[in-house]
């Protein structure tokens, strides 16, 4: 019974994001496929609630720590605090596109 259920979930992934534009529209990114579209839709749920667009890094964890100390300010690593699946996908998404996507794309070559 399980076996059935999970032959069903790719299917079921493909079909959610095949009648969703935004999904759709993610897919069109080299290196974005059903299931990070659907995870990056479903983890911003209402991106009104964002004034801009800067404001969905922290939500995902992807601001840097400060470290002050006195006069001296030193900027860490990621902090790590937002959703770390979502982090994860988005990682494996930018690799691909890094690595393997040979179409030439202003997010591999833009500054």
């Amino acid at each position: 019974m399980l076996r059935e259920e999970l032959s069903r979930l790719p299917r079921k992934v493909l079909e959610i994001t095949r009648d969703d534009g935004v999904c759709r529209r993610l897919m069109t990114i080299p290196g974005v496929g059903p299931v990070v579209a659907l995870a990056f839709t479903s983890t911003i749920d209402v991106p009104a609630r964002f004034r801009k667009s800067t404001a969905v890094g922290p939500v995902l964890g992807l601001t840097p720590v400060l470290r002050e100390s006195g006069e001296s300010t030193r900027i860490g690593q990621v902090s790590l605090c937002g959703d770390g699946m979502m982090r994860g996908l988005l990682y494996e998404a930018a690799q691909v596109l890094l690595t393997r996507v040979k179409k030439w794309s202003w997010l591999r070559h833009g500054r």
